[in-house]
């Protein structure tokens, strides 16, 4: 943690330090500032096994709430965090795009899906390709470079269980079958996980979406699967 500067000024080189707290920042919550505290060098970048881990404990609590038995643990994927410098440029683009688009998801829709509208051709999830669109996490979290995060859009809903605040277990098996059959039938299936926000987590909740996270694939298949898509951070570059 960096002490003696405030949050805002953090991993920021001099010559380039406001005059006072950007406006970007300005409703920056308790957690971002934490985060934005930090200083890039002491951040922990998450490895594959730590990952891995988190994303099985996520799944154990949710069973246990479908089955009513105790709950074994907490929901951890707030844990999934950004590197404090990505963090600023995300929270800085997003703040532009809200702006510039009126929201996220308006820019989301039209730039990054380029749907028209959210109606789903197939009568039943994933049984159309049109309905399923493949592309990068856009601001990918501070984890092993070789673990490549990819986001599942969907026309879709997938059903969920208001009071356990997640997936049924029945669109649980239809996503696991999903992702087996797109991205386990070429990735070794334990480099292979997928998670769902919990509703409190998602930043955008129009958008039917589940993540996807794999370890050291061919480059080739994700080309194939993403469509030659590129991460809007790769896009921006650096500040």
């Amino acid at each position: 943690m960096s002490d003696k500067l405030p949050f805002w000024l953090v991993n920021v080189p001099k010559h380039q330090w406001p005059v006072g707290c950007p406006e970007f920042l300005l409703n920056a919550n308790t957690k971002d500032q934490r985060i934005l505290s930090t200083l890039d060098g002491d951040y922990h970048v998450m490895t594959w096994p730590e990952v891995t881990e988190l994303i099985s404990i996520h799944a154990v609590v949710l069973q246990s709430l479908f089955i009513s038995q105790p709950l074994l643990g907490q929901n951890r994927l707030d844990q999934l965090q950004r590197v404090p410098s990505d963090l600023r440029r995300y929270l800085e683009y997003t703040t532009r795009l809200k702006k510039e688009h009126g929201s996220v998801m308006n820019f989301v829709l039209k730039e990054r899906l380029q749907w028209a509208e959210l109606k789903p051709k197939g009568n039943i999830p994933f049984s159309e390709a049109e309905d399923i669109k493949i592309l990068y996490n856009d601001w990918p979290y501070g984890i092993d470079s070789k673990i490549v995060h990819l986001v599942v859009w969907t026309k879709f809903d997938l059903e969920d269980d208001p009071a356990a605040d997640d997936l049924t277990p029945k669109a649980r098996r239809e996503i696991d079958d999903y992702v087996n059959r797109t991205f386990g039938s070429r990735v070794n299936p334990d480099h292979v996980l997928w998670f769902k926000n919990w509703r409190s987590l998602k930043s955008i909740h129009a958008v039917e979406h589940f993540h996807v996270m794999l370890y050291n694939p061919p480059p080739e298949f994700v080309d194939e699967v993403t469509h030659g898509d590129v991460p809007l951070s790769e896009k921006v570059g650096k500040a």
